[in-house]
């Protein structure tokens, strides 16, 4: 059980990075995220 919840985690991990990587700096400062705060807000998507 703990191996899939990880494997999911760590799927949701890098799609969250990934999406968030393709927006342009101008959509996500709409969003009010840095570029360098992705791998942050990715990491706090897994906790959800």
């Amino acid at each position: 059980m703990n191996v899939a919840r990880s494997f999911n985690n760590w799927r949701k991990y890098r799609q969250t990075v990934a999406e968030l990587g393709r927006m342009t700096t101008r959509e996500l400062d709409d969003l009010g995220i840095g570029r360098g705060e992705i791998r942050t807000i990715a990491r706090a998507a897994i906790g959800r």
